[in-house]
């Protein structure tokens, strides 16, 4: 059977921005070996496959690799694989479509223009708290000075089904500056296994948005993400848990991706019981595997 072939940008409402996605269709008969072949030819920071044209039990088989391994969630792949499934699989406008991943069932709704969607949010796992880290090893891991991180703030590792370390900044120019120190993180994982790493201030390149945000996920082979559902799913939680905006109800807007030319728009919503996380997608384009 052919397998279909699309790419996206997701996060973003123009072409060639946010974060790029590669979806294979008709992937049943691919082995796991063929699969991360093709995410490794194609490198982008995932790939996704779409076992059948059918659902099953409720929703579509799915899964996700990125070049050097398979993930059990990501946020902007799951939103960019229902927009394929939507607009080339369904042709039909539900209000939901459910996906089958590692990580169990996620759903995501759709809101339209005519038959386009227009904004899609996925309902991501209750959050898993994990253990706080010490301002200092944080300092050293990032680069910047021990007094731009807001002490007000734990450091912490939360998960909504990738393990990420939230990182409070005072200033968008902190941020910035943010560089991973490649000795510090080694040292991390092997105490703490694979962490993602995520940097945010409440300071913005465009007044529209709420916080600038930068994600480093070197354990998963991307030194740095120009948009990450899954990691501001754990910010979602962070900030409805620690009140950080003044309220545990979270709405908000993030920038991501800036620093490598690749600027994005995520939107978030959270409450102590929820974590939701949004955005827009485009089509770039359609083609087959050969």
């Amino acid at each position: 059977m052919p397998h279909p072939l699309y790419t996206l940008d997701v996060f973003t409402d123009t072409k060639y921005t946010g974060n790029q996605l590669a979806v294979v269709r008709h992937a049943s008969d691919l082995d796991d070996d063929a699969m991360q072949s093709i995410a490794r030819e194609m490198n982008y920071s995932e790939t996704t496959f779409i076992a059948s044209d059918t659902a099953r039990d409720g929703g579509f088989d799915v899964r996700i690799f990125t070049p050097s391994n398979e993930l059990p969630f990501a946020g902007h792949p799951t939103l960019g694989t229902v927009y394929v499934i939507q607009q080339e699989i369904l042709k039909d406008t539900p209000e939901a479509i459910t996906l089958n991943l590692g990580v169990g069932p996620i759903s995501v709704e759709l809101t339209y223009d005519g038959d386009r969607p227009i904004e899609l949010w996925m309902t991501q796992r209750a959050p898993e708290w994990f253990e706080t880290h010490t301002i200092e090893s944080m300092s050293d891991l990032i680069g910047v000075d021990a007094t731009e991180i807001d002490s007000r703030f734990p450091i912490q590792t939360v998960s909504t089904g990738v393990p990420m370390i939230i990182i409070p900044l005072k200033s968008l120019d902190s941020v910035r500056r943010a560089r991973i120190a490649a000795g510090a993180y080694n040292e991390l994982l092997g105490s703490y296994g694979d962490r993602g790493v995520l940097v945010f201030a409440p300071e913005t390149y465009h007044p529209e948005n709420d916080y600038n945000v930068r994600v480093f996920v070197d354990c998963f082979g991307i030194p740095e993400d120009p948009a990450t559902g899954s990691a501001n799913g754990c910010l979602a939680a962070w900030l409805s848990k620690h009140a950080y905006g003044g309220s545990s109800s979270v709405n908000a807007k993030v920038e991501q991706g800036f620093e490598i030319k690749r600027p994005s728009r995520l939107f978030l919503k959270a409450t102590p019981h929820t974590t939701k996380v949004g955005g827009s997608v485009v089509l770039v384009s359609r083609g087959q595997l050969l």
